[in-house]
């Protein structure tokens, strides 16, 4: 099962980690952007082309000491159908190295508009008889609409053994003014979303004790991580907010099982954008060196903390 490919990956790097993908072209070095602009204009074309070169670079760098990247599509989005090509050949390119890809996607509509997403990031797309396999393993989703919307990806997560993070506690500042909302109970918002991502797991349970159907949980929320961790045994979680949002290693202990695992900790700029910080400044055309560099120092901050 995904999950327990995931885990083993996790175990053997021995590094809970996911590059997150989320390329911008002011942290891009010049001297790719120069290349490509000598050849052709500055166009969304030109743009895809750059950060195509950026990201295959970062990957190479990194993928034999992680188990997974993470591209955000609203960064390749911006670009047209030149930057949606380069997402999915990034999502290709990650594939080829052996990673495991998390689209962080987060999309949440209506159950046919839902099928249709899930066709395209982790099912398949049936094309007058001819079927198209996607090739993400895992995709993030919002499950504010309730279990239509999701039900459609949980379909696709069991004929292709695919997986999604389910938004339950973000780790942006204002999450608490839906998330933290007290219900009848006075249970939170974000606790019986929790319940359903259990729920709608249960079915999707490998070897390793975790589900295909994982949470996301900010690491700016260390308490509620904790109390998510207890009440969802067997769901794996994605975690954002490490280092450039404020999260720190120490505050992640929380969400771990008793076997020490139970998360995975995205990086994004920290590692990307690692070549342009202070502590791994160098000349622009080694930003690889520094983005490798950046994981393993994060790895060694994660063996130490948690």
């Amino acid at each position: 099962m995904l999950i327990d490919k995931l885990v083993k990956k996790i175990k053997t790097l021995n590094a809970p980690i996911v590059v997150g993908l989320d390329p911008r072209l002011s942290q891009i070095p010049g001297y790719i952007k120069d290349a490509v602009y000598e050849a052709q204009e500055k166009t969304p074309e030109a743009a895809a082309e750059i950060i195509l070169t950026f990201n295959q670079a970062i990957i190479d760098s990194v993928c034999d000491i992680v188990p997974a990247v993470k591209p955000q599509i609203a960064m390749y989005e911006q670009y047209g159908a030149a930057g949606i090509s380069c997402y999915f050949r990034t999502v290709e390119y990650a594939k080829s190295k052996g990673l495991i890809v998390i689209g962080d996607i987060k999309r949440g509509d209506i159950a046919s508009t839902a099928e249709a997403y899930s066709n395209a990031h982790i099912g398949m797309t049936n094309i007058e008889g001819e079927e198209f396999t996607a090739s993400t393993d895992f995709i993030t989703v919002n499950p504010y609409m309730g279990y239509d919307s999701i039900e459609p990806y949980l379909s696709d997560c069991k004929k292709h053994d695919k997986g999604l993070f389910v938004l339950v506690k973000t780790s942006n500042p204002s999450s608490s003014q839906i998330q933290d909302l007290k219900t009848a109970d006075e249970r939170p918002v974000y606790a019986h979303v929790g319940d359903l991502v259990s729920e709608w797991g249960r079915g999707l349970i490998g070897e390793s004790g975790f589900s295909n159907i994982g949470a996301v949980v900010g690491a700016t929320h260390p308490e509620e991580g904790k109390i998510l961790r207890d009440a969802m045994p067997h769901t794996f979680f994605l975690v954002p907010g490490y280092g450039a949002q404020g999260g720190k290693a120490a505050d992640l202990s929380g969400m771990l099982n008793k076997d020490g695992l139970g998360i995975i900790v995205n990086n994004s700029r920290g590692i990307t954008g690692a070549f342009l910080s202070e502590k791994y400044k160098s000349n622009e055309k080694d930003f690889a060196q520094a983005a490798r560099a950046a994981v393993l120092d994060m790895k060694a901050d994660l063996e130490a903390n948690l």
